[in-house]
């Protein structure tokens, strides 16, 4: 079993009176794709915004790759956000650039690289989510929900990071679509040795993607591991998802 590399402990959340979490506790394991599963409102997304800085919890605390989120320095702040890329709900590009621009921003900011070689490494980075060579030039408007997706997750991959943060990664995908962004999430994650963590409320991704998740609801985590240890756990929640006609389906056709 893998040391954690995100570790998250007694993390209570407040926008003004309304408690989003309630003291939650739970551990991602490096290489492993992790699952956040809950219902709207649960705070799957807020609890990934925390992990990556964007927002700061009321109580607990926060480890990602042994720097503890309350009590680290601006400068390694700055150092950390290079080791990870993240794939918001939407995909969050910029609409006036390019593929191949909204890829390369962070290259051009953070390092040093010249402009060829950057061009070389947007190509790779198209190449490896599966987009077509003349995606490159195109701009999002011309995108299907599909290619957004893609060229978002190069975007995040650009910087060679240690972990990914997929917000709702199938959210506006056909079935056929999604299933190709679950299989496209597998390849890159063994491919590059690649931590996973990903916020979804989709049973396909649960059953074929996740190695561990964890579920939320009454503000805590009520379930966490496997999927065959969640499905034995007897709260009504973890019930009413996996034991409704999506989740039968899926348990009567042995995924």
């Amino acid at each position: 079993m893998s040391d954690p590399v995100i570790t998250v402990a007694n993390v209570v959340t407040r926008y003004g009176r309304n408690l989003i979490h309630d003291d939650i506790s739970l551990n991602v394991r490096e290489a492993e794709i992790y699952g956040l599963l809950g219902g709207s409102g649960a705070g799957k997304s807020t609890l990934m915004r925390e992990m990556v800085m964007l927002l700061s919890p009321q109580e607990g605390t926060i480890t990602v790759l042994g720097h503890e989120l309350s009590t680290i320095s601006r400068v390694e702040a700055s150092l950390l956000r290079r080791q990870w890329g993240v794939l918001f709900q939407g995909g969050a590009l910029y609409s006036s650039l390019t593929v191949a621009e909204n890829i390369g921003i962070a290259l051009k900011e953070y390092t040093d690289l010249s402009d060829s070689l950057i061009q070389d490494i947007v190509r790779l980075k198209i190449n490896m989510v599966g987009l077509p060579d003349h995606a490159a030039d195109l701009y999002p408007a011309e995108l299907s929900g599909g290619m957004i997706k893609r060229a978002s997750m190069a975007r995040a991959l650009a910087m060679d990071p240690k972990l990914l943060f997929l917000d709702e990664p199938s959210s506006g995908l056909d079935p056929v679509g999604a299933e190709a962004f679950d299989k496209l999430i597998l390849k890159l994650r063994d491919l590059l040795g690649l931590t996973v963590v990903m916020v979804t409320h989709d049973l396909d991704s649960i059953w074929t993607v996740v190695d561990r998740f964890a579920v939320l609801g009454d503000k805590k985590v009520i379930a966490e591991g496997t999927l065959a240890e969640v499905r034995r756990n007897p709260h009504p929640i973890v019930r009413d998802f996996f034991g409704g006609a999506r989740g039968m389906i899926r348990s009567q056709n042995g995924k």
